[in-house]
């Protein structure tokens, strides 16, 4: 990997070059995908169908595109039943957590004022669950449970097809498992059109939930105004902030779980050792050799790795804060008080023995995290995502007599003589 001094100028090259992944290098992928989204909209199922071909070299109609009862009878059929266990203590996990994240609505009562919050669910809400490069079944858990627990009343899921037509069994299984009510072979900018619009098969929703490639970012965004969406999900991201006291092997593979995922992934480290620095460059080149995705992790490291060695911690947390990256690793011999002065990160991983992908399957907080510098402004996935809140207001006579003149003063200050009006009628003598 690259070891770098961490400087001014160091620092914003970094930057730059982070900042030109994802949606920020769409270029000609953007048309691409405004015409698909057309095509579905005009055409309805025959675009989604023909463009399943297309893609996904899958022939899938109107009679084969929602997932039978068969299917996932077969899907459980064809899981370990180990994997089928850790499956179950994961949703366990990742249902206790969002629990605690519900918000109930509430009113307050004086001299004649009620005002309140109204939290309501969504109606129906769509989930996108990635097949490609890897079956992401853990992504079935952690946008449809938080969406159930909010208490939504329909979860639909699309996911893309294999060539045989069918959906890798384990992402069946984790959908079912978390209560989702229906299943779809679609996948790509082709599914969120067809959620965000509606077609013969496919029903409209409110909302469209989770990660994908770029076709499905650019389509999610593009769709947006039709359709709430959560977030626009860019490339995998890690940064391990750590000092002297950190294992060198742990962390050059926690850099490579996430620089495994795509030639995108940036996995970099932040740390105040030189010697720790080193240590780790020679262990992440022993472990890329060793494992399976070496040559999507090289391309990664080569283009978006980092070890940046800071003259003290404060410029190190200030690189941090800057970069904002999706998962954050701290582990320094203060790693809780560091923690407190991390402003930016989508999740905060704190000591070594709390991975990254602990978080990805297993511990409970949502998986489903701000990318692309968007940490500074964006949240994990939450039930939030998956609830409206309407304001209640409710005023007797008396208590807008107190008021009235004011409202109305306000109103007339801006010249809205009608707002005014609304107020003034209700005292006027008759």
């Amino acid at each position: 990997m690259k070891i770098l001094k961490l400087t001014e100028e160091t620092g914003k090259n970094v930057l730059e070059n982070l900042a030109n992944r994802g949606l920020n290098s769409s270029g000609g992928f953007e048309g691409k995908v405004n015409a698909i989204i057309e095509a579905v909209r005009e055409k309805r199922d025959e675009a989604v169908f023909s463009f399943t071909k297309q893609f996904d070299g899958a022939d899938i109609d109107a009679d084969t595109v929602l997932v039978t009862e068969e299917e996932i009878k077969e899907a459980y059929a064809n899981v370990d039943e180990k994997l089928l266990g850790v499956i179950r203590k994961s949703l366990v996990n990742i249902r206790k957590y969002h629990e605690k994240q519900v918000q109930n609505s509430w009113f307050t009562t004086e001299d004649g004022i009620i005002l309140g919050q109204k939290v309501t669910p969504l109606a129906t809400v769509g989930v996108y669950v990635p097949g490609g490069k890897a079956p992401l079944a853990s992504s079935a858990l952690m946008n449809v449970v938080p969406a159930k627990v909010a208490g939504v009343g329909r979860v639909v899921m699309c996911t893309p097809p294999s060539k045989d037509g069918k959906v890798a069994p384990s992402t069946l299984v984790s959908a079912k498992e978390a209560g989702v009510d229906a299943i779809y072979k679609v996948g790509g900018a082709q599914a969120i059109a067809a959620m965000a619009f509606g077609t013969e098969s496919i029903p409209k929703v409110d909302k469209i939930v989770g990660p994908g490639n770029i076709y499905v970012a650019l389509a999610k965004k593009a769709v947006f105004g039709n359709v709430s969406i959560d977030s626009i999900a860019g490339p995998s991201e890690i940064l391990v902030l750590a000092d002297e006291s950190a294992n060198p092997r742990y962390v050059a593979a926690d850099l490579l779980s996430q620089a495994e995922h795509d030639e995108m992934a940036s996995a970099i480290l932040i740390t105040t050792s030189e010697a720790l620095a080193n240590a780790v460059s020679a262990e992440v080149d022993k472990f890329v050799a060793e494992l399976s995705r070496r040559e999507i992790m090289q391309k990664s490291l080569d283009n978006y790795g980092y070890i940046l060695v800071a003259p003290d911690m404060d410029a190190a947390i200030g690189m941090a804060n800057e970069i904002a990256s999706e998962h954050m690793e701290i582990v320094t011999k203060d790693a809780f008080h560091v923690m407190t002065k991390i402003k930016n990160a989508g999740a905060i991983f704190i000591g070594e023995y709390s991975s990254e992908p602990l978080g990805d399957y297993f511990a409970g907080p949502n998986h489903v995290l701000p990318t692309s510098g968007t940490a500074k402004f964006f949240s994990a996935l939450s039930v939030d995502d998956f609830i409206k809140k309407s304001s209640i207001i409710s005023y007797s006579r008396e208590a807008l007599e107190k008021v009235h003149r004011d409202i109305e003063q306000f109103a007339e200050c801006e010249k809205l003589t009608a707002h005014a009006n609304s107020i003034k009628v209700r005292f006027e003598q008759q």
